[in-house]
């Protein structure tokens, strides 16, 4: 019996071809994104609506050029532009600005830079042989090229600071820390969420575990925190600092299931008695929805390696690394707290 509602009897249909169009686009409007954060177009805009060509003489750039630059941006709800030519900022640029508390300023260049933008180029490829495209393209795993190149380690740790910063306070008040015992940062970067933790919890002492180059500047100079923390450099694959809390954010997404339980079983060896594991990542859940983590799992794969993994992926890596899963709590943020204590 022939039917007319085969997918193949006719043309696409209209909205979802506009729609494809418009995802084709998106390499654009992520470089539009990057120029105006560059140029600190928000920054200059905290006063009031500029014109385009006021932007310009400020910037040095091309007043034409630059208004359709702003152009393009207010028709993605990135700036506006009124009736008189000017811009002024929405919800969305005001996050923009350098000089605001939960600034994605130095997120955005990380996300759209070179180091990225060249590897998910390589899609392709990475689909083909299941292998990140850094290497590839760089020449160098991802890790080994901040390593090695002191400016793009600024970006990268400058760029995760601004990217997790919102959610630290959201995680230190989410989950029920218990009064008394040592928290362990590990991978913890500047400690932006261990500093969040010993604030909200006076009774905690904390130790922030990162490589040497991470933890030199760490966000824990408050009067209240003197006396409760150390910096501990040092390799989260040989080992961790003792304590009763070790957290693990955003640290996961970055490495192969293999080097994941090297890390997880390292949290295990140096977990107190009644000790707990608490990783705060974008854990993507079944199904079509849109989801942070579905997102974050294209760059893992790209150029780091890693990936983001769904609650049946987490558990599997938990178990052969001696942990068992107790719960996850979700979070206000894009993330969830996933709770693992000794199996």
């Amino acid at each position: 019996m022939e039917t007319s509602s085969s997918p193949h009897s006719s043309a696409p249909d209209a909205s979802a071809a506009m729609r494809l169009m418009e995802e084709t686009f998106g390499f654009l409007h992520s470089a539009a994104l990057r120029a105006a954060a560059s140029l600190r177009i928000a920054d200059r805009l905290a006063d009031g609506p500029r014109t385009a060509a006021e932007l310009a003489a400020d910037t040095g750039t091309d007043g034409p050029t630059l208004h359709r630059l702003l152009r393009h941006l207010a028709s993605r709800g990135v700036f506006q532009e009124d009736g008189t030519g000017a811009f002024g900022l929405t919800p969305a640029a005001y996050a923009l600005r350098t000089d605001v508390p939960g600034s994605l300023h130095s997120t955005v260049l990380l996300l759209t830079d070179d180091m990225f933008l060249r590897s998910s180029a390589d899609l392709t490829e990475t689909v083909r042989t299941g292998e990140s495209a850094f290497p590839r393209v760089f020449g160098t795993p991802f890790f080994q090229h901040l390593a090695a190149d002191g400016a793009a380690r600024e970006v990268f740790d400058a760029g995760m600071a601004a990217f997790s910063g919102p959610l630290d306070d959201v995680v230190a008040a989410a989950y029920p820390f218990p009064e008394r015992g040592t928290v362990v940062d590990v991978g913890g970067g500047r400690g932006g969420l261990l500093r969040a933790v010993l604030l909200r919890h006076p009774g905690l002492s904390g130790v922030l575990f990162d490589q040497a180059a991470a933890v030199r500047e760490p966000l824990l100079a408050a009067a209240e925190l003197a006396g409760r923390w150390r910096a501990e450099p040092g390799d989260f694959f040989a080992g961790a600092p003792e304590g009763d809390i070790h957290l693990l954010k955003h640290v996961l997404p970055d490495w192969s299931d293999e080097d994941c339980v090297r890390i997880l079983r390292s949290c295990r060896r140096a977990l107190a008695p009644g000790g707990r594991v608490l990783v705060v990542d974008a854990v993507p859940p079944p199904g079509n929805a849109p989801h942070p983590g579905k997102d974050l799992d294209m760059l893992m794969m790209t150029a780091l390696g890693g990936s983001t993994r769904t609650p049946a992926e987490l558990d599997a890596l938990f178990a052969r690394a001696g942990l068992r899963h107790v719960r996850t709590l979700p979070t206000p943020g894009f993330a969830s707290i996933v709770e693992a204590a000794a199996a």
